[in-house]
């Protein structure tokens, strides 16, 4: 796979050499290999971050919704290989969101915390912003706050991932991202003014508006964009500039199992998912899109088996969309990955005799009469490396083990050309 990678970076020079002798090329050696045509020109990407997803959380939904010789739409992409997802963080070898997302979207390896800097703090250029100065409409879709770690490492760039409306002031005034839907209504407006979702809501006290950048809902008007914060307004929605907001922080309540966790977004990842997509292909130069499932990460985080596998299942089926998607246009390349790992989580046989104290389950495998339990080995962030599977041309390139910040290295090419 090196080999080939190789030859397709040395192929334009190559081509260079020989029209400067006055040469021509019959048969040029190309990426596929020679005597192949090259993979077509890549117009459109789809990035999907499982947050918190490495390869035992996909064995385990494989098992609970697929059985055991079935596949998630995300592991039936025929692309796979490995990536490592260390920090350069003078404080820990383990990653956050913030810094896994910022080497996706710069190629740079930084602290946690940090939203698209280099370790002495200085902003990089992200492929969000990129993508749409080469004139490619862009986007994002998440379950979190539209403004939390992942989405803002490709659309701006923060000294500390915590300064959420300072990250949508420059949505709106820098990387302009065509299409905004998620959650984090509170980050937009100023503390004291709710808007569609009230303040101190019943299911979670704390959330409440609390931007100090004024009211950037009716920036975003001033500037275009519809905004909507329902599912009818969602579906009624035409083309062009689009902010969505449907939840005062994310759209799910995570707790540990049986204290009131709740997984029920208003809208889910796969409608949104749509949507963004309907309005972004509608730009003939291609677009970029970002899916995030931030639900994984924060159930796992709370060890809290059962809706860590329900936001799985909703992860797959975003994923089935985009795939969906490309199949139609096969200029579109779909990459699908995690952060990072979190939990520590196992996949266990059913044991009388294990004394793990953090065990949930039993959970059926589809299709059988087995059961499996998970096993949680920390309510943190692990180093474990995370699976990556893509289709679609230049595909190929994912394949092997690398570190996560050759997302950028493959993407930034196909986005800036």
């Amino acid at each position: 796979m090196q080999v080939r990678t190789v030859r397709w970076l040395a192929a334009p020079v190559v081509a260079g050499m020989v029209a400067a002798a006055g040469l021509s090329l019959v048969n040029p050696v190309t990426e596929a290999g020679a005597g192949k045509p090259r993979p077509p020109a890549v117009k459109n990407v789809i990035f999907i971050n499982g947050d918190g997803m490495a390869a035992a959380h996909r064995e385990a939904a494989r098992l609970y919704y697929a059985g055991l010789d079935g596949q998630l739409t995300m592991d039936r992409l025929p692309v796979s290989g490995q990536l490592t997802t260390s920090p350069d963080d003078p404080e820990s070898a383990i990653t956050d969101s913030a810094a896994g997302a910022s080497a996706w979207a710069t190629g740079v390896a930084t602290y946690n915390g940090a939203i698209s800097v280099d370790p002495d703090g200085n902003p990089l250029p992200v492929l969000g912003a990129e993508a749409k100065r080469a004139g490619k409409a862009t986007g994002l879709v998440t379950t979190a706050q539209v403004t939390d770690a992942s989405p803002a490492a490709f659309f701006s760039n923060s000294l500390d991932r915590a300064a959420q409306d300072d990250i949508a002031r420059q949505y709106l005034e820098a990387s302009k991202p065509d299409v905004i839907l998620g959650g984090g209504e509170d980050w937009w407006l100023p503390a004291g003014t709710p808007g569609a979702y009230p303040d101190q809501p019943a299911e979670d006290p704390t959330e409440g508006s609390r931007g100090t950048k004024g009211n950037l809902i009716a920036q975003a008007r001033a500037a275009g964009y519809r905004y909507v914060s329902t599912p009818a307004q969602l579906a009624s929605a035409g083309r062009g500039k689009l902010l969505g907001l449907f939840a005062n922080q994310e759209m799910f309540q995570q707790r540990a199992e049986g204290e009131g966790d709740v997984y029920d977004p208003v809208v889910s990842l796969s409608t949104m998912t749509k949507k963004a997509l309907e309005n972004l292909s509608t730009d003939r130069d291609g677009f970029f899109l970002l899916v995030e499932e931030e639900a994984v990460d924060e159930f796992a985080h709370r060890n809290n088996a059962r809706r860590t596998l329900q936001a799985m299942g909703e992860l797959d089926r975003a994923v089935a969309v985009a795939r969906a998607y490309a199949a139609n246009h096969r200029d579109t390349l779909v990459v699908v990955t995690g952060d990072h790992e979190t939990g520590g989580l196992a996949v266990e046989d059913v044991d009388a005799d294990d004394e793990s104290v953090a065990e949930d389950g039993p959970f059926p495998v589809k299709g059988t009469g087995f059961e499996f339990f998970i096993d949680w080995t920390t309510d943190g962030h692990t180093g474990q490396d995370v699976p990556v599977t893509a289709f679609g041309p230049y595909a190929e390139r994912f394949t092997g083990k690398h570190p996560n910040t050759y997302v950028h290295e493959v993407l930034q090419p196909l986005l800036t050309s």
